[in-house]
């Protein structure tokens, strides 16, 4: 165990040698496109590789191909200051991490809520979708950048840090269990399933001042990454795509998303909120860990809450329920359960 822990620890340094190398290479060319669009101070948050199978129309053998994805946040003259989600591939009509899609399903999002203007934004506005040819990594390549408004007040993971989550009240964790819950309603509502909801999806929007100190403040939600969202009403992959903490049972035995695998997540989510910690862990050194996952949330039990947080039980049971048919069937279930608590 020892050796394999050490071995898996090298190998994710080189890893993460390699990708620091890239990006030094990639950044400033990245920095180059955007800054020619206007962009000014343009800071790089995040930069990962994802590598996926190609094959070549002309031959049969199959070909590994790298997509870089990125966050960078930025300032521009007419849109103010912005996050920009960007990937950069070498195949111009092939969309490697979902970005295209998430788009699309931002634009969708976006024009239904046009139509009903009297409801609260529950994701972000869309600013503009630009895609840019540059040369990098000695071949031509296409830059595209989904860029939206930036939220200085971060994500409600940030809140449930070991240091930002004591400072919660259980009135601020009721308000942000009852607005998530809100978030999800609505998304089904428009026909769709998140599939990866966990807090580092939610964001924090303006504050609603709630008394006259910061800590009293209640704060909007918006939902972000809709890059695996799919229709509830089109045939759907049943590939366990999502974050492995938060996926429901359902999806480690290969069926279908549905509303309640998003419910099953929004369950983990809440127990988050409410206890700082998710229900469901593995050993960091785990030799196999989708079969520890998978063991996780098909066999361990249901969690019990502290007795502080036993009103919400009745609620936790039925959202983390193993068995689909025993799962609340909507959000709109569970927000009228949370006004009994």
């Amino acid at each position: 165990m020892k050796n394999q822990t050490m071995q898996n620890s090298a190998s994710n340094r080189l890893i993460i040698q390699a990708l620091q190398a890239q990006a030094q290479q990639l950044l400033p060319l990245i920095t180059q496109a955007l800054s020619a669009l206007q962009y000014s101070e343009i800071v790089h948050q995040r930069i990962a590789q994802q590598n996926a199978l190609q094959t070549r129309d002309a031959e049969t053998k199959i070909i590994a191909t790298s997509c870089y994805q990125g966050l960078t946040r930025a300032k521009h003259p007419q849109f103010g200051s912005v996050i920009i989600k960007w990937q950069l591939n070498a195949f111009e009509n092939h969309d490697l991490s979902g970005l295209t899609h998430e788009y699309d399903v931002l634009k969708s999002l976006n024009a239904l809520l046009q139509n009903q203007s009297a409801q609260k934004p529950f994701v972000p506005s869309v600013l503009t979708c630009e895609k840019i040819s540059i040369q990098a990594m000695e071949q031509s390549q296409q830059l595209t950048a989904l860029v939206m408004p930036y939220y200085p007040n971060g994500n409600l993971a940030k809140q449930l840090t070991s240091q930002n989550g004591p400072l919660l009240t259980d009135k601020h964790k009721h308000h942000f269990i009852k607005q998530a819950a809100y978030l999800v309603a609505k998304l089904h509502h428009a026909g769709w399933l998140h599939n990866d909801i966990k807090p580092s999806n939610i964001l924090l929007d303006a504050a609603v001042e709630n008394g006259g100190h910061n800590r009293s403040k209640m704060h909007d939600l918006v939902m972000i990454d809709f890059s695996l969202a799919e229709m509830m009403h089109q045939p759907i992959n049943s590939n366990s795509a999502g974050t492995p903490a938060y996926l429901a049972p359902e999806r480690w035995q290969g069926q279908r998303a549905t509303i309640q695998s998003d419910i099953y997540a929004f369950g983990i989510m809440m127990v988050e909120i409410l206890t700082g910690e998710r229900p469901f862990k593995i050993a960091a050194e785990s030799i196999d860990p989708v079969i520890d996952w998978a063991t996780q949330h098909c066999q361990t039990p249901i969690p019990r809450l502290p007795l502080s947080y036993s009103g919400y039980q009745f609620i936790i049971d039925r959202v983390l329920a193993k068995r689909i048919e025993k799962r609340y069937q909507s959000m709109c279930e569970i927000l009228l359960d949370l006004e009994k608590v």
